[in-house]
């Protein structure tokens, strides 16, 4: 089975028209990961350019997961929903077979 980081990012893949707003805990730190059309990237720390080094570690925390309509602008969101436990996410990846 493919770790959490790149379901969500098939699902973006399959949802281009969504980008993935996902608050998480890696090592007792708070980051915020942007995941769009099958891509990742940390909003708050550098991002490895090697596309093999997970942004989003099999060990992370997900604490909450917002999706966003696209273009993502971060001054003005256009929330679809926010808030999503990680378990109503698992029911989207289902839908859409990831």
């Amino acid at each position: 089975m493919d770790s959490i980081g790149k379901r969500l990012e098939q699902y973006t893949a399959k949802r281009p028209q969504e980008v993935l707003i996902v608050t998480v805990e890696i090592a007792d730190e708070e980051d915020t990961i942007a995941i769009f059309k099958g891509f990742s990237s940390s909003l708050m720390r550098p991002t490895a350019f090697d596309a093999d080094v997970p942004v989003l570690p099999d060990g992370a925390n997900i604490l909450n997961i917002d999706r966003v309509a696209s273009p993502y602008n971060p001054e003005v969101p256009r929330y679809i929903q926010q808030g999503i436990s990680w378990e109503a996410m698992e029911a989207l990846l289902l839908e859409v077979g990831v």
